[in-house]
């Protein structure tokens, strides 16, 4: 009886996580299930571990930093975003 309890409460807490976490999702705070990170946010945490483990490295991500803060200045809509009529 009380293994069931246990697997009850589980599946309750459970169920309670995935409908904050589709809430948070709604609200823009979250990617969850309907949204998807890009690649280049991943790739970009990599650079990141790999900077701290080779210091050579560093210089590629804070080129790749300066080049993200050019293009959001740019003005310019972003590459592959067009509006399609």
């Amino acid at each position: 009886m009380k293994l069931f309890a246990w697997v009850l409460a589980s599946a309750g807490v459970l169920y309670g996580l995935h409908r904050l976490s589709s809430w948070m999702e709604d609200r823009g705070w979250l990617y969850y299930r309907k949204k998807r990170g890009s690649s280049g946010t991943l790739g970009s945490a990599f650079l990141e571990v790999q900077s701290i483990l080779e210091p050579g490295k560093r210089y590629v991500l804070e080129e790749k930093r300066k080049e993200d803060v050019d293009d959001e200045e740019s003005g310019d809509p972003p590459a592959g975003g067009g509006h399609r009529s």
